[in-house]
């Protein structure tokens, strides 16, 4: 019999040990169901064996996970990591994802340092998630002419970056030469939809995810095109209540038909554009882990928001309904969601922020599973990664050991019992002195 792991403080490797989860319950993803008192054992990075009987080497690592559940680590498609010089605070974000079982990232505003960071992960030199990463973003300010944006695609292109990161304020001029480039040099678009270029000709250029839902809302207000841009708000937030929702699924067949994908990062909408005031969310436990003028920043944000001229509780609790509405529509309609909340962002802590968004993905209709997939089977579908995303052998061992069961309560996703990354175990006591470590 192997060593328990209760002894394990620190991360072990599974490079020359065998790990081995006994008895536990397996969520394998690739179907709702539940595998009951299974022996999981993993080896380099992979999962070896999956059964009711499997025997163990010696020399292994075995968890005693009996009344737990084993599920596919989430994935985390609209992830934010300090785009500056310093690893330090770059570290501390990936130990919150990982922490909260996140084990791939897509950083959503990148620089050359993120490339440097993406190799130290790969190499093992940097405890993180599986890192993909945008360049620079093309945005009003950094692309002022079509010349400059094509120029930018080939430069991010060349520098070794996954995607591209739009943010808003490009135009009929700029937009074009930008999608068309980065189709030929076959680099995704992702992002914000610019109020200028409207989600139909996004649509029709092939983004590889929309990300916030941006530009739906404006989709289908009538009357947007009349108006200008300051005048509908963020996301759409001034014009929500005046939603004609038989324009939805006119948007969903577009959205399928180019099989675009979808981020929707409610989490933002259900807390910063909410009409819940500050107050609401100052006393988060996630917030110690934000500095004070990071969250005196937040405050200031949400306490904006609610005492704008503009804002109406009603109002306000129509553009979150709208939202929900259309993140049922593409669930219903066959367009792949994708999880992603925006941390960190206005009241959004990394990692925990993810937790919430699972929870607004269901409040909006979708089953716990559902939500799930858009962590899972779906990113491993977007990423083409064959052998991720489910439990099943061959597959890789990123995988979340919980308390609970999420199937039947979506919140018991935070009860983390330890989180396997590639070929290293974290169990939950390493895990928590790490978090310990960047507490504010």
């Amino acid at each position: 019999m192997g060593t328990q792991a209760a002894f394990a403080q620190g991360p072990v490797s599974n490079v020359d040990r065998d790990i081995v989860f006994k008895s536990v319950n397996v969520i394998p993803m690739d179907r709702e169901t539940v595998l009951k008192g299974q022996t999981v054992v993993v080896r380099n990075g992979k999962i070896v064996s999956i059964g009711s009987s499997t025997k163990t080497s010696a020399n292994a690592l075995v968890v005693d996970a009996k009344g737990k559940y084993l599920v596919p680590g989430w994935s985390e498609m609209h992830a934010h990591v300090p785009a500056i010089d310093d690893f330090g605070p770059m570290k501390d974000v990936l130990t919150l994802y990982l922490a909260n079982g996140i084990t791939t990232i897509r950083g959503m505003l990148g620089n050359a340092k993120h490339l440097e960071l993406r190799e130290k992960v790969r190499s093992g030199e940097v405890l993180g998630p599986n890192f993909y990463t945008t360049g620079p973003a093309f945005s009003g300010q950094t692309v002022k002419t079509a010349a400059r944006g094509i120029e930018m695609v080939k430069e991010e292109k060349a520098a070794g970056y996954d995607y591209l990161k739009l943010l808003p304020g490009l135009t009929k001029e700029t937009f074009p030469g930008i999608a068309r480039t980065s189709k030929e040099l076959g680099i995704g678009m992702v992002g914000h939809v610019s109020f200028a270029v409207g989600v139909w000709a996004a649509i029709d250029a092939g983004y590889s995810s929309i990300d916030h839902l941006d530009g739906f809302v404006e989709a289908i207000v009538p009357g947007t095109d009349t108006l200008a841009e300051q005048e509908t708000g963020l996301f759409g937030t001034w014009i929500a209540y005046a939603a004609d929702t038989t324009r939805i699924p006119k948007l969903i067949k577009g959205l399928k038909d180019k099989n675009i994908r979808v981020v929707p990062t409610q989490a933002i909408a259900e807390r910063w554009l909410s009409p819940q005031p500050a107050s609401a969310y100052e006393n988060a436990p996630e917030w110690k882990y934000m500095t004070s003028d990071e969250k005196k920043n937040w405050l200031n944000a949400k306490s904006s928001y609610v005492n704008n001229p503009k804002f109406n509780k009603e109002r306000a609790e129509a553009f979150v309904a709208i939202r929900r509405k259309l993140i049922l529509a593409c669930q219903k309609g066959g367009v792949q969601l994708m999880l992603g909340c925006d941390a960190p962002q206005v009241l959004n802590v990394p990692g925990f922020a993810t937790h919430h968004e699972l929870k607004y993905l269901v409040d909006a209709g979708l089953t716990p599973y559902e939500a799930l997939k858009t962590g899972t089977v779906n990113v491993a579908s977007y990423l083409n990664k064959t052998n991720s995303g489910s439990i099943k052998a061959g597959y890789v061992s990123d995988l979340v050991l919980l308390a609970a069961n999420p199937l039947e309560n979506i919140g018991n996703t935070k009860t983390i019992e330890g989180v396997m990354i590639g070929t290293k175990w974290l169990p939950k006591s390493f895990l928590d002195s790490e978090l310990k470590k960047i507490e504010k």
